[in-house]
């Protein structure tokens, strides 16, 4: 199903990335020649504090920011969101559309049967994959976590390319960009871990770009449409 607009909500904790995650997805976004904006929202800043970052992206300028409420997506970054409530929005899916998408980084079937019950009543798909154990595997550590949920989303959604990911990731490390305590202590973490910058970029690419084939199949699986037209389309609406 096409949209005009697909809101993203990011429920994460404190140390994830979510805040990087969401300027990364808006910053591809708009590369892929789409409108687009991004911003978060938390309350103290220290890991496993519950965090919230936003992204919207549409064909039509955007004016509006602050959180969404009601989110085509929801990229859950850590099972604590579900089984202990490290939420700001209860139960963590409310307000999701119908014909929407949820992407959870947890391998195991969190959900119970009423929750089951009320998505597959607004027809909206659940993508369960472990973000975490992408990063590790791929990238050697769990803070690219937030690259793996960046490539699931594109690769499911299907209407931002493996070059504007790059771009987007390449932009956010490559560039001064002014960050949060919090955030930017996560970059200072990350760039320690790999010594150099460009190793850093290289393994969060290839955690992306894994992760991009995962959701891109799963989609294809599930018989999803992208779920917004290419702007060049949109321009001819």
């Amino acid at each position: 199903m096409k949209r005009r607009r697909v809101n993203i909500r990011m429920p994460a904790l404190g140390g994830q990335g979510a805040v990087t995650a969401a300027h990364i997805i808006a910053t591809a976004a708009d590369y892929e020649g789409y409108y687009a904006v991004s911003n978060p929202f938390f309350g103290a800043e220290k890991r496993m504090a519950p965090a919230e970052s936003y992204a919207r992206i549409g064909i039509e300028p955007i004016y509006d920011r602050g959180e969404v409420v009601y989110p085509d997506v929801i990229m859950v970054f850590h099972p604590q969101v579900i089984t202990m409530g490290k939420s700001y929005t209860m139960p963590f899916y409310s307000g999701i559309k119908k014909n929407g998408l949820i992407i959870i980084n947890s391998e195991e079937d969190l959900l119970t049967d009423e929750d089951k019950e009320f998505l597959e009543s607004l027809n909206v798909k659940v993508l369960n994959f472990s973000a975490t154990k992408f990063a590790i595997d791929i990238a050697g550590t769990e803070l690219s976590t937030n690259m793996a949920m960046i490539g699931a989303l594109f690769g499911a959604v299907g209407c931002v390319g493996l070059e504007a990911i790059e771009h987007g990731i390449k932009s956010r490390f490559l560039k001064k960009f002014v960050a949060s305590g919090g955030t930017a202590s996560l970059d200072s973490a990350l760039e320690r871990k790999f010594k150099k910058k460009l190793e850093l970029i290289e393994k969060n690419l290839s955690t992306a770009k894994a992760a991009y084939e995962l959701g891109r199949r799963w989609a294809q699986e599930q018989g999803l449409e992208p779920f917004l037209p290419k702007p060049q389309e949109a321009l001819t609406e």
